[in-house]
């Protein structure tokens, strides 16, 4: 799902990955001096942001896609990035003031261990936070596309049963991994579209689960599921709202 190129998931993602990580850096508090980790970084959405408020020396990035972490050490010459998964970061104990996932606990094999390892390499008294869009309450970036993926094909999988894509889900899944003083919070972008293609063509560059099930339906189902989705959006120039949960521990 994930293999795939940098550009394309920016097409695909970035857009609202850029302003969601403008929000969520937010919520880490960060002060100069500090180290930041950036869990599972794609491209390099959060990174960007760490790296302004902290500089390259200071930040650390992981992540499984091997085009993503090429990518983001293009970006970023002589940082800390390497290829790993959440959980089994390449870090000792205690290594950072703060990690954060952004878009990615639903997609990690064991969101709870994952979660856990993150806590592990923060120092005590530091923060740990996580935001994945929410799929489940139909709020998220692409509550339009499976909307009309399941008036056509009602057996779908969709992306409403991922972990912490549901409202309290990432408290709960950090509270197992042994984190206290959890605090939730939703974060909402916009993103403005000119034309129904801009929306549209990014679906068909493979990226993730919905990238993965249009590249699986035949031209005629493609072509018909893309006239659904063009059916249920505003005529363009449109605005996309994409609400992300988020949740912010003390390690």
């Amino acid at each position: 799902m994930f293999d795939v190129t940098a550009d394309a998931y920016a097409r695909f993602m970035g857009r609202y990955a850029d302003l969601l990580a403008t929000e969520f850096v937010e919520l880490l508090s960060l002060r100069e001096g500090q180290r930041a980790l950036d869990v599972g970084c794609g491209p390099g959405a959060l990174t960007a942001r760490l790296v302004e408020r902290l500089g390259p020396d200071a930040v650390a990035a992981v992540d499984p896609s091997y085009t993503f972490v090429s990518a983001v050490a293009q970006r970023f010459p002589g940082l800390d990035v390497q290829q790993a998964r959440a959980e089994a970061l390449p870090y000792p104990d205690a290594s950072f003031d703060a990690a954060a996932a952004q878009l990615v606990v639903h997609f990690m094999r064991d969101p709870v261990a994952g979660l856990r390892e993150m806590a592990r390499v923060v120092r005590p008294g530091g923060v740990l936070a996580a935001c994945v869009w929410d799929h489940a309450g139909r709020a998220g970036p692409l509550t339009t596309f499976w909307e009309a993926v399941h008036a056509l094909d009602a057996d779908a999988p969709g992306e409403a049963g991922l972990a912490g894509a549901r409202e309290g889900h990432l408290g709960e899944l950090c509270r197992s991994a042994g984190l206290t003083g959890v605090e939730a919070e939703a974060l909402t972008v916009r993103v403005r579209f000119d034309t129904f293609a801009e929306w549209w063509d990014p679906f068909t560059l493979g990226v993730g689960p919905a990238g993965a099930y249009v590249a699986a339906l035949a031209e005629t189902a493609r072509e018909e599921l893309r006239e659904e989705c063009r059916r249920r959006l505003p005529v363009a120039p449109f605005e996309i709202a994409a609400t992300a949960w988020c949740a912010r521990a003390a390690v």
